[in-house]
Formats: structure tokens, C-alpha cells, sequence
């Protein structure tokens, strides 16, 4: 039995919340817990939180110091195998996706990271289009160097190595979290499964530049500075070129 837990950060997220709950609680899949941290929501999230709560979910309203602050409390808290993170608004792909990702690997010999596909709908859960970058085929940590090339929703990892959010970044920790965690592990699968649904939520501009800035650093951090400049100089001939 390998349980997975599901991680969904909350706070004012009356309006796109619900979608996400329906989607965790239709999983095919018997071996999974909700886990659901909110941040003292004024709205009624607490509320529809209340509406969904059963045997398998888990819950705490009460102030923290932001969504990586809040992850951390979630992975001290998860009592599964697997981590995975929704935000309010995503869903699993389907009702047998975490079913069918279970199932793409050797019970026997489980990696410590499992990652997929990604599909962008909007606020109604209609299908956009595929997510721009593309998970590749055999995912290293040395992957990132060409951006998140795998949703951090669609990034699966056990919860026994997993570290906590480094919380000096406010807005791209979990670009950070992920390569620290593919640099600790032995196996990384691709399932080869689409798994995750994500709402096309934009930035505001100002969020936008300092996320922009802090994976800049985090990339430096990781693969040196000469590496991430030149890496960035083809970002930009590529943006322009398209």
C-alpha cells in the first residue's frame, strides 16, 4: 500500500477552491489523504472546506507567514508516502490518474520522484492547451537549466527525503525545492501520463518580474553564474526568434 498525500494551500480561495476538492475526493485510487492548509481565510473557504471534510480530509485554518511557510507546515503534517501539491483551481486530470501514475512503476523498486504532463484550463475546468514547456523524456536536475520543465503540481516526490521550502524566496521557492530534491535522488519515472489540470492564473506584473529575478538566482545558485547567463541570452534570442 503506498498512500499519497495531496497538499492544497489555501487562504481566500472561496472561488476556486471546490473544483479542487471534487477532484481529490473522485480519485479512483483508495490510498490518499487531503491535506488542506489555510491561512486564516476570510471568505467563505473555511466553510466549503467544512462542506468537503470526510475520513480522508484534513484541515487547519490559521495564520502563517505565506505559501511556502504553510507548505512546510503541510509536509510536517502529511502522514503519506508521496507529496503532491495542488493549488486551489488545479485538479488531477482525471478520476484514475493517480491510480493509473501508481501503477506506471515497479511497487517494488518505487522511485523517489515521479512527473508527468500538464494540461492549462481556465476558471470553468475547460481544456486550453498543453503546458509550453514539455517534460522531457528522462528528467535530471540539470534539466531546469532550460526552465521548470515540469509543473511543480506534476512533480510527485516521497515524503521521506523530502526537505522543506527555503523560504528566504517569496515567490519561486518551488523552483528551488525541486532541483534540491531531483539532486538527492537515486530514481526519478516519467509516468508518461498527462496528470494534472492547472488554472491559467496570471501574475500581476510586479509578482511576475521578482519571480523572474529570484529564479535568476536560483538558477546561479545551482549551475553557476557563467552557465545561467548564457542560458538567459538564449531566452531571449528564442522569445524574439518566435
Amino acid at each position: 500500500m503506498i498512500k499519497l498525500t495531496v497538499i492544497t494551500v489555501t487562504r481566500n480561495a472561496e472561488k476556486t477552491l471546490e473544483r479542487t476538492l471534487k477532484s481529490v475526493q473522485e480519485q479512483t485510487y483508495p490510498y490518499l489523504e487531503h491535506l488542506i492548509v489555510d491561512g486564516a481565510s476570510r471568505d467563505g473557504t473555511v466553510e466549503l472546506i467544512r462542506k468537503y471534510a470526510q475520513e480522508k480530509v484534513k484541515w487547519v485554518s490559521e495564520p502563517d507567514r505565506g505559501l511556502y511557510d504553510a507548505m512546510n507546515k503541510a509536509i510536517g503534517m502529511a502522514s503519506g508516502d508521496w507529496l503532491c501539491f495542488l493549488n486551489a483551481g488545479d485538479a488531477f486530470y482525471t478520476p484514475d490518474t493517480v491510480e493509473r501514475m501508481m501503477h506506471s512503476f515497479d511497487p517494488n523498486k518505487p522511485p523517489d520522484i515521479l512527473y508527468g504532463e500538464t494540461a492549462i484550463v481556465d476558471d470553468k475546468g475547460n481544456f486550453l492547451y498543453m503546458r509550453r514547456l514539455k517534460a522531457p523524456d528522462r528528467l535530471t536536475w540539470k534539466s531546469f537549466k532550460q526552465g521548470m520543465t515540469v509543473c511543480h503540481q506534476a512533480f510527485i516526490v516521497k515524503r521521506e527525503p523530502a526537505e522543506p521550502y527555503d523560504l528566504s524566496y517569496r515567490f519561486s521557492s518551488d523552483f528551488d525545492w525541486c532541483i534540491r530534491m531531483m539532486k538527492k535522488a537515486a530514481s526519478i519515472h516519467n509516468t508518461r501520463l498527462t496528470l494534472i489540470n492547472y488554472l491559467n492564473e496570471g501574475m500581476t506584473t510586479a509578482n511576475q518580474k521578482a519571480s523572474l529575478k529570484e529564479r535568476y538566482r536560483i538558477m546561479a545558485k545551482h549551475y553557476g553564474h557563467i552557465s545561467t547567463f548564457f542560458h538567459h541570452i538564449w531566452f531571449v534570442i528564442r522569445a524574439v526568434l518566435k
